[in-house]
This record gives structure tokens, sequence and C-alpha cells, in this order.
């Protein structure tokens, strides 16, 4: 059987108060994805989470569940049988000299770049046989038109430079559209987008309107995206949510790390003082 590579992408916070434009991926080869998909959902019975798991569910009464749910998930990818990316960009950096169409197109263009370059996938078939990718993608938020032009930019991949030498091919039918509530991958990769959208938002300090203290439902998701950060430090320690992940000298290392980061920064972009993070004020 060749080997295929399949490829669960998800979207979140268009707009944000620091940082915008999230994306996210969970890769998996077909080889490891039935025990993959068992594990995950075996883990999910255990703890009694029957329904969708999302970021937005996320309570004090379940805090624990997800977290235990994320050690599964983790544990996968220290193991090297789950590929997970994050991308995002940075209010600070803002682009210019867009044409209209790239305007409008934009959250298209920018999931393009996300799944050309963000697993390294020019790095994954260097002396092997062919590889078939497989992208599912959450149901895209945006007309059947426009989706369909930007499906018509993926497969054509297949004859970059990049994909040509990798080996790599994705046929126009394995792209598709699916429906989060049947694939608990794609619910995972729900969980930690929403994790690093909710901390680089400053998300976890929203108080209750008129009150002095934050809701339970933002510390439990705050005590969630801890433990999700504490298990990506076990791969890499002191690891940096905001700024892309290092490739230590060697470029394949975009496909070889089991988790990685990635802050997109446009090529023809200004700088927007108004969106810096305040410094704390020194004190003597």
């Amino acid at each position: 059987m060749a080997r295929e590579l399949i490829l669960y992408c998800d979207e979140s916070d268009i707009s944000g108060k620091h940082f915008a434009n999230f994306y996210g991926g969970l890769l998996v080869e077909s080889s490891h994805l039935a025990e993959v998909e068992v594990r995950i959902r075996r883990r999910c019975q255990e703890l009694h989470l029957r329904d969708e798991v999302k970021w937005q569910k996320i309570s004090t009464a379940y805090a624990d569940k997800y977290r235990a749910l994320i050690d599964e998930l983790f544990d996968l990818v220290a193991e090297g049988k789950v590929k997970i990316r994050i991308m995002f960009t940075q209010n600070y950096f803002s682009p210019t000299r867009l044409t209209p169409e790239q305007r409008e197109m934009g959250f298209f263009l920018l999931y393009y770049q996300f799944v050309k370059h963000g697993f390294g996938l020019q790095y994954a078939g260097l002396g092997r046989e062919s590889t078939n990718l497989r992208i599912l993608f959450d149901k895209l938020p945006d007309t059947a038109e426009k989706c369909a032009k930007f499906k018509g930019f993926l497969a054509a991949l297949t004859h970059s430079p990049g994909f040509r030498k990798a080996r790599i091919e994705l046929r126009p039918e394995a792209i598709s559209e699916v429906d989060s509530r049947r694939h608990v991958l794609l619910q995972c990769v729900d969980i930690v987008l929403g994790a690093m959208q909710f901390r680089l938002n400053d998300k976890h300090k929203q108080k209750i309107l008129g009150k002095r203290v934050r809701g339970r439902r933002t510390v439990a998701k705050e005590q969630v995206y801890k433990h999700i950060l504490s298990r990506i430090r076990l791969i890499y320690p002191n690891f940096n949510i905001g700024i892309s992940t290092g490739v230590q000298g060697d470029l394949s290392n975009r496909w070889a790390h089991p988790y990685r980061h990635w802050l997109f920064r446009p090529e023809n972009s200004v700088i927007r003082p108004e969106f810096a993070k305040r410094k704390k004020p020194h004190v003597r």
C-alpha cells in the first residue's frame, strides 16, 4: 500500500487583541492512523467525554478531563505518531501593498501558506516512495466559489518544486471539508489551537463584567492551557508560544519536529506600535 499522510486542519480567531489568523493542523501517517484514533477515542470514553470535545466547552467540571485527554494526545506526539503545527499572525506587523483580491482572499491565502510550509512537507519524502497527501478541513467559513478556488490552488501544489522533489501527490479528490463532530483528531486540533489563541490574546485575564475577579470558565481554560504548555515543554524546554520555533540549523526539522509554532510575518509589512504589548513599568 502506498504511503499516505492525513492532515486535519482547523482555524480560529481571524482577529484578536494582539494576534490573529490562527491556523492549526494535526498530521498522522496512515500506518499510525488506526492506533491514534483508537487511543484518543478510548480515552474520551474512559473520561466520559461522549460529545464533541472543543475548547469552548471547557469548564471547571471538565478541566481535569481535558487535561487527561491532552496527556494522551501529547503521548502520541512524543512517540512520533502525530505532528502538530500552529500558525498565526501578529497585529504588530501589518501587511502593506495588498491588492483588493489579496484582501478579499486573505483568509485562504494564509491557509495556503500554512498547508504548503507549516509541516515542512517538502522534506517529508526525500529518498522514499511517492506519498499521497489527504487534507480534511473543518467546514470552511466562506462561499462555495471561494472554497473551490482555494482547493484548486492546493491541488496545484503537486506540481510545485518542493512537492515534486519530495514526491508528494495531492489529488483534488483528496481535499475535503468534514464535520468535526465525526473526527476526533480534528477536535484535538481545536483544543490546542484554542489554548494558544486564548493565551496569546490575553483572554486568561478577562474578568466578569462589573467584577474584579475572573470567571470560573476562564480559570479552567487557563489550567488546561498551562497543562498543554507543560507537555510541549517536555519536548522543548522553555518553549515560547509567541514566536516561530527554530530549526536548529537544519531546515528539515520543519518536518522532523513533532510540534512547532509559526509566527507568519508578511514580507511587506509595517510596524503598528499601537498593537505592541505594554511592558510593566520598572520599579526601583
